[in-house]
């Protein structure tokens, strides 16, 4: 069986595509070069662990995704302090339907409601160790996940 012979200008095109794949692979995006955390907030996600392990929060989703500016949550609905809101008795899921914390938005008219799309923020025990880059010991539950709801 003969081999197959590739024109010169197909095969130039591709290691050229090639070429610019690598290139990009392991780069930023557009969209993280330019990410300010003056204008954005944190770029690290804010990680809860009470009253239950684990629920993250982005700003990035907040900010450049829906166009929230800090002052629309900060210092009304969450203090700016880091630990605030986490460190209150009411800061748990009751609180949120009735429009307190993530709830004053998350009521189902201006973004989700807080009692849907639970996995879009509650990552749990496991999401929280594979973040963090822990690996759980065989048996470990998830403490911690007590209902809430």
């Amino acid at each position: 069986m003969k081999g197959r012979n590739i024109p010169f200008g197909k095969f130039f095109s591709l290691l050229v595509l090639a070429g610019v794949l690598i290139l990009a692979v392991g780069k930023p995006s557009v969209a993280d070069e330019g990410y300010d955390e003056d204008t954005y907030g944190p770029a690290k996600p804010i990680v809860w662990t009470k009253p239950v392990k684990a629920v993250v929060f982005q700003h990035k989703i907040h900010t450049m995704g829906a166009g929230l500016e800090c002052n629309s949550c900060h210092d009304g609905i969450f203090q700016m302090e880091a630990g605030n809101a986490e460190s209150k008795d009411d800061f748990n899921m009751q609180s949120l339907y009735k429009g307190n914390y993530c709830g004053a938005c998350h009521d189902g008219s201006m973004a989700f409601a807080s009692n849907t799309r639970c996995t879009s923020c509650h990552i749990g025990v496991q999401g929280y160790n594979k973040m963090m880059g822990v690996t759980a010991k065989h048996g470990e539950g998830e403490e911690g996940h007590g209902g809430g709801h």
